[in-house]
């Protein structure tokens, strides 16, 4: 899977890449055939937002989290992506 971390109006640290990237790597659990995955880090004052978005086998699925840390964020949005996630598959098998 291709990852690409965008930070709005700052610069991200490596360790927080590095994070957001192992946390992105738990979808494929659940999704063998994610093929590129967008991480987009914007922060307001006290907010720190992650906006996730992954292609799989044609759909895209987007996940969004505000709280007061980027890797709260982060590990919010990879869990609204992982019931996703299950869902587009339990649908996909369920036509096959």
């Amino acid at each position: 899977m291709r990852t690409q971390i965008t930070a709005v109006h700052f610069n991200a640290t490596d360790s927080l890449k590095e994070f957001s990237e192992t946390e992105v790597q738990r979808l494929l659990k659940f999704a063998e055939d994610i093929l590129h995955c967008e991480i987009e880090f914007t922060f307001n004052k006290q907010d720190k937002k992650a906006n996730i978005h992954i292609k799989v086998d044609g759909a895209v699925l987007n996940a969004s989290a505000i709280s007061d840390d980027f890797r709260k964020s982060i590990v919010l949005a990879v869990d609204k992506l992982e019931a996703q996630v299950k869902k587009y598959k339990e649908k996909t098998h369920a036509k096959h």
